[in-house]
């Protein structure tokens, strides 16, 4: 395993019945990072971080944590991580406190460890008021920030989330992502799965893009802005709603979004002046007041649908 890679993965392949769910996925991930694998439902992240966990057995390819085989030597890979999956629930009739004693006995963390440990988890997580609650009676997004703590017990070095903030409200995902960049901080390695693109701009060093089971790009979000930079992207908000059938047929060169009174276009950069010419054009055919006018690179919600769709 070169130096500095905590987890290693070789061309793992899996099938489902005849479908090939995950084919040919290799990355690495350093130490102290926080990598993402990022994807529409269905590309294979979930069944790639199963097999790199040691949850399923790929059908080819190899998983290192640690220098260790996932599948040959899965008692030392395992002693490194901790792992919140997305579908998953804490012993729902067991309190918060009871749920992160059960945990720190299974990884035998020692009584006073164990202890202080979740004190400072729960505090962390702003959950300790409700130690003494029972797990069946919290939110979704406290549920989610118990399950973090019970994956944080064994005090593992690397952190496996599927999905971490999915269906969270607002302010249960912003918390979320704050308590990972708190980890990386601490100096916690963070391999993500997640379709929510605009949090892996946020929290990623590093990200790969799946599809159909293909990693398809990978990267930082930085490079990928820099790889599309001569694409240009623009807000328009109008004073009233638009037909977006007659809109798209003034812009049929370009990606067009319509949303009520707001369009956006996407164009290369050398092509800003013809798309300008033709706003004013659609201004004055349909008697349009322009309220908002914006021009910009594109954002990384943008670049992944290209990639995506084959556009990049």
């Amino acid at each position: 395993m070169p130096l500095g890679n905590v987890v290693e993965v070789h061309d793992l392949v899996k099938f489902f019945g005849d479908v090939r769910a995950v084919d040919g996925v290799s990355f690495s991930v350093r130490r102290g990072e926080i990598y993402g694998l990022l994807g529409p439902n269905g590309a294979g992240k979930t069944t790639t971080i199963r097999m790199t966990i040691g949850i399923v057995t790929p059908d080819r390819g190899e998983a290192y944590i640690m220098g260790y085989n996932v599948h040959k030597e899965p008692v030392k890979a395992r002693s490194f991580i901790g792992v919140v999956p997305e579908i998953s629930n804490p012993y729902v009739d067991l309190t918060v406190w009871e749920n992160l004693m059960l945990v720190g006995e299974i990884y035998c963390v020692p009584k006073r460890i164990r202890v202080k440990r979740a004190k400072n988890l729960l505090k962390m997580l702003k959950i300790y008021e409700a130690r003494n609650r029972k797990a069946k009676v919290l939110s979704k997004g406290m549920r989610r920030r118990l399950l973090l703590a019970m994956a944080l017990m064994g005090d593992p070095d690397i952190l496996f989330l599927d999905e971490p903030t999915s269906g969270l409200d607002v302010i249960s995902a912003r918390m979320i992502r704050s308590h990972l960049l708190e980890l990386k901080e601490q100096g916690k390695t963070i391999i993500l799965t997640t379709h929510n693109i605009d949090e892996a701009g946020m929290l990623c060093d590093r990200v790969a893009i799946m599809n159909r089971g293909k990693v398809i790009a990978r990267g930082t979000p930085e490079e990928f802005k820099i790889r599309f930079g001569e694409y240009a992207r623009i807000l328009l908000c109008f004073d009233r709603e638009i037909d977006a059938k007659l809109i798209r047929k003034h812009f049929d060169s370009y990606e067009v979004i319509v949303q009520g009174r707001r369009l956006a276009i996407i164009c290369r950069s050398k092509d800003l002046r013809d798309v300008l010419e033709q706003i004013v054009q659609v201004t004055n055919e349909y008697s349009l007041s322009i309220e908002e006018l914006r021009a910009s690179g594109l954002n990384f919600e943008d670049i992944f649908v290209r990639l995506v769709e084959g556009l990049g």
